[in-house]
């Protein structure tokens, strides 16, 4: 029999292959803290609030009111 030379870990492929998912999955994660933190979301104005759906309050909210009223009241 032949003595295979074995190689470190660092030199083989397949511990940099599946390290890379949880390394992605990691900077996926603070990319997107440092999304959240940089572009907070602004608080809607002018809105009222029917159950979950939030309306604004402007000229065609009078014909949204009405559409849902309507399809609430459908069987």
């Amino acid at each position: 029999m032949t003595a295979q030379q074995v190689k470190p870990w660092w030199k083989e492929p397949w511990p940099w292959l599946l390290m890379s998912g949880p390394l992605l999955a990691m900077i996926g994660c603070g990319v997107t803290i440092w999304l959240a933190n940089t572009h907070a979301d602004v608080p809607v104005r002018d809105a009222a609030r029917h159950g979950l759906v939030v309306e604004k309050l402007d000229g065609s909210a009078v014909h949204a009111d009405a559409h849902v009223n309507d399809t609430a009241r459908r069987p």
